[in-house]
């Protein structure tokens, strides 16, 4: 089975609907940044969203943790708002965390990340909003 299902929408909608907690790494508490939005997005669309950004101690009151591994549960998505070049070792730190599935925004790809994700049998998805995706497949 392939890892990269960037263009499965099938594999997208079942990793959505399996999911429970994401956590958005790259949140920004500017409320006018896309993480922001989109984040607040899933906390409304019912997931557990917690943020994972080193450089703010809090996000609406909720603690924002300095790294995926002080994430306090299991997670189940990586959703990634930082720039490509940080990809690859964000699916390091999503792989040793055993999260389940690594979901890269718009314009967030890399061929080592996605051959990282694909040996570790971690689906990945790369160049795709999470919340477009979830309003199309969720209905």
């Amino acid at each position: 089975m392939a890892m990269n299902i960037s263009a499965d929408t099938d594999a997208q909608r079942k990793l959505l609907q399996e999911s429970k907690v994401i956590a958005v790494v790259g949140y920004s508490p500017d409320q006018f940044r896309t993480s922001y939005q989109i984040a607040n997005y899933l906390k409304r669309a019912g997931y557990t969203v917690y943020a994972v950004n080193p450089t703010v101690a809090e996000v609406d009151g909720q603690p924002s943790y300095p790294s995926l591994a002080d994430v306090p549960e299991p997670v189940d998505i990586v959703n990634v708002f930082r720039r490509p070049e940080y990809l690859p070792g964000v699916v390091d730190d999503a792989i040793g965390i055993g999260a389940k599935a690594v979901w890269a925004q718009l314009g967030v790809v890399h061929p080592e990340a996605e051959r990282k994700a694909e040996d570790a049998c971690t689906p990945i998805v790369m160049n795709v909003c999470i919340k477009v995706a979830h309003m199309r497949l969720m209905r």
